[in-house]
């Protein structure tokens, strides 16, 4: 298959790697139109645990080459630190691997719903500026279809956990009552909304929600009994919370050294827990030095997540084969694709043929009427079809990796006669 995936993600690259590399919805436009110039056929996926290009048109390797070079030459790289953490894939195992994203398999938290719509707007972006062909489509599509079988036909999203309910979880590490806490949410957008929901349900007492959309914090806090602050007075609300969960969609951090700092100097002796799960991430690494503050990354509540995994193998093993399904699927409609310019040719070759042979044998029987000359011109037409329909159906199963080769070479479509 002439698919290339080149990419990073969590198994590969730490999380100073893949922030590097992470595209936010609002840039993403304008990330495709550089893209272009690498690979006008190509998708950016890029979540909390990946950015990864899927690609076609060319020679896997030529476009794995590209789409190398455009993430350095993106993210403006000179050396080769990132070539230490970037894989590729192609063919079948690009297929497979696509699914288990978008089933949940190769996240963090296993079966997780918001992936499945992650890959839905990677596409959904890459169509509207104009880089999808006719394979990725089908490709995307067919991952998509997969993950939502996943989530119907299997119990691999039932209950599941998501990032934000596992921040909430390890915050119980340092604030034991949770109830009586106050916790800060920055970011309106998904994870935040999962953020607020999860602290309503455990009955946090004090909810504040913030982000750069005035409109968006109102209404979310409205729906889960929040109270909306600006980005400006955030710092005032630091001063006496008891966690932060930080989820907003920023390339620069939203909370600095310096005040947090200033918020703890006014809260001596009291535990502060930040939990940043953007990525980017919204806080600056430092902060972790500051006395009195636990700073976690995704990358830090891995190990909540991998028992989470272990919890759920019976149903990772229904998902897998609800992927092997979809990967013989994906393979059976590639050959028949793959196989269309040969039979297109293969076709063309035989009715030049016989079109040619049905007039000189007209003129040799200048008696036949109209209705016999179109029953003579309806039996030819039968008899190529019959021949041909072996050949054809051979190349549509892809029987051998030189099958069309093979009919290239018996039918003489090499010589140029039929292009």
């Amino acid at each position: 298959m002439h698919f290339s995936l080149t990419g990073i993600n969590h198994h590969t690259a730490p999380i100073e790697a893949r922030e590097k590399a992470a595209v936010n919805a609002e840039a993403l436009p304008t990330a495709l139109l550089h893209l272009r110039q690498y690979a006008p056929h190509s998708i950016i996926l890029s979540t909390c645990n990946r950015t990864e290009i899927y690609a076609s048109g060319i020679p896997a390797a030529d476009i794995a080459g590209a789409c190398t070079h455009y993430l350095k030459d993106a993210l403006k790289i000179t050396d080769d630190s990132l070539s230490t953490y970037i894989y590729t894939l192609s063919g079948e195992a690009l297929f497979r691997h696509l699914c288990n994203v978008a089933c949940g398999l190769d996240s963090m938290v296993i079966g997780e719903h918001e992936v499945l719509g992650q890959v839905r707007q990677a596409l959904a972006a890459a169509e509207k500026a104009g880089m999808v062909d006719l394979p990725l489509r089908h490709l995307f599509q067919g991952a998509i279809r997969t993950g939502r079988r996943a989530r119907e036909e299997t119990g691999i999203s039932k209950n599941a956990l998501s990032i934000s309910s596992i921040a909430v979880n390890k915050a119980l590490d340092v604030i034991p009552d949770i109830k009586a806490a106050k916790i800060i949410v920055i970011g309106a957008g998904e994870a935040g909304r999962l953020a607020l929901r999860i602290a309503r349900s455990r009955d946090i007492s004090s909810i504040v929600v913030v982000s750069r959309t005035e409109q968006r914090a109102i209404v979310l806090a409205e729906q889960y009994g929040a109270r909306p602050v600006s980005p400006a007075l955030l710092i005032n609300e630091i001063h006496d919370a008891d966690i932060v969960i930080t989820c907003a969609a920023s390339p620069h951090p939203v909370l600095r050294c310096q005040q947090v700092s200033e918020a703890i100097n006014r809260r001596p002796g009291l535990p502060l827990v930040i939990l940043d799960i953007a990525m980017p991430r919204n806080v600056e690494p430092s902060v972790r030095d500051i006395p009195g503050v636990h700073l976690y990354n995704i990358d830090d509540l891995n190990d909540i997540a991998g028992g989470h995994r272990l919890e759920r193998e019976t149903e990772v093993q229904a998902v897998e084969r609800i992927i092997e399904e979809e990967v013989a699927m994906l393979t059976k409609w590639w050959q028949s694709y793959n196989a269309r310019p040969v039979i297109k040719s293969l076709m063309k070759r035989a009715e030049r043929i016989r079109s040619e042979q049905y007039g000189r044998s007209l003129k040799k029987l200048p008696a036949l009427t109209v209705e016999e000359r179109q029953a003579v011109d309806l039996l030819t037409r039968s008899v190529v079809d019959k021949i041909l329909r072996a050949p054809i159906m051979f190349l549509k199963s892809g029987d051998g990796e030189d099958s069309s080769e093979v009919i290239s070479r018996l039918f003489g479509l090499d010589d140029g006669s039929e292009s």
